[in-house]
């Protein structure tokens, strides 16, 4: 009888650790919202966001673009193709939108060269209904946005009212339907940072307004993580449009002769993996002025700012591994 309820005790203990490591593993359902240039960090996120897909880390639920230059839409089809997903939702903004675009020429170069779905913008939704149709169709409290980008899309959802996909205002939809907000937005505890310096009307209107806990990836984050140079000098790797960008745009800044600066990639990792070992969050919540530059309220709650636990050559590496990642036959 001793055995038998010894053996009870420990299959029912071993069935708990096997529930509770399949919590763990249950992918996080990301929402990527990314300007996809002018800079090419962008590409290292999406590559890595791919990667921990494809190890059964995360669910991409679509690819936003927070920008409208024409080819956008199809340089993110060439990304979700090439990783053996092209049916994931891509949307851009049809209104208002910066429209900058990488001066390397990667774009174009990748375009002429790799296949992809979907051709020109017109071809996409709105990001904004886009938006609100998959946050609808979402449990609550399921969906982690990452956005690596300028906040036009988020500050335009925010004030979206209600339609066919949800009678709810955009703000009561995110806060029902969103967990957290991951941003590569700011510079801490105070300064100016490019995705918000250059829209600074949206950064300090989703900032001052999003419902839900927001996490930055701050410009002093990513300046000390340089990547890219394995994967170039990876000679198994072929007909790769990652490897393709970066061995393209490295060679053209003598700042990055031994890696890109690596915000983006940063942002993603932590919407997907969580903040820890890597950082520890210094919790407050931000303050945008006018022209976009932010200072830090340590009084107030609800936003935290990444700083460094583990040191930046450790998360470096950690990211080079995730950008050689190839494709999973499907």
């Amino acid at each position: 009888m001793k055995k038998l309820t010894l053996t009870l005790a420990l299959l029912y203990c071993i069935n708990i650790l096997a529930g509770a490591q399949t919590i763990r593993q249950k992918p996080v359902n990301i929402i990527f919202d990314t300007d996809m240039g002018p800079d090419y960090d962008d590409v290292g996120a999406i590559a890595i966001l791919h990667a921990m897909a494809d190890k059964g880390e995360a669910k991409v639920l679509a690819t936003m673009a927070s920008t409208n230059y024409e080819g956008v839409v199809a340089v993110l089809s060439i990304f979700n193709t090439y990783f053996k997903r092209p049916n994931i939702p891509i949307g851009v903004p049809k209104g208002y939108a910066l429209n900058l675009r990488d001066t390397q020429h990667w774009t174009d170069s990748i375009l002429a060269k790799y296949p992809h779905q979907l051709k020109s913008n017109n071809q996409a939704p709105d990001a904004i209904k886009l938006y609100r149709k998959i946050l609808a169709a979402q449990p609550d409290g399921s969906v982690t946005v990452v956005s690596v980008g300028f906040l036009t899309n988020l500050a335009n959802l925010l004030k979206s009212g209600s339609d066919e996909y949800s009678n709810l205002s955009g703000e009561k939809l995110v806060a029902k339907k969103v967990k957290l907000l991951v941003s590569m937005a700011g510079r801490f505890p105070a300064g100016g940072e490019f995705n918000v310096i250059k829209e600074p009307a949206a950064g300090k209107y989703t900032f001052k307004n999003w419902p839900t806990p927001v996490i930055f990836s701050g410009f002093e984050i990513g300046i000390n993580i340089r990547t890219g140079l394995p994967l170039v000098n990876n000679a198994a790797i072929k007909n790769s449009p990652v490897k393709d960008v970066f061995r393209i745009s490295i060679p053209q800044a003598a700042e990055d002769s031994i890696g890109r600066r690596s915000w983006d990639e940063t942002a993603v990792l932590v919407g997907v993996r969580g903040y820890a070992p890597y950082y520890t969050l210094h919790k407050g919540k931000i303050i945008v002025n006018d022209k976009g530059e932010n200072a830090w309220n340590d009084k107030d709650t609800g936003h935290g700012y990444l700083v460094e636990a583990l040191s930046p050559q450790k998360v470096e590496e950690l990211i080079n591994t995730l950008m050689m990642h190839q494709p999973m036959r499907k």
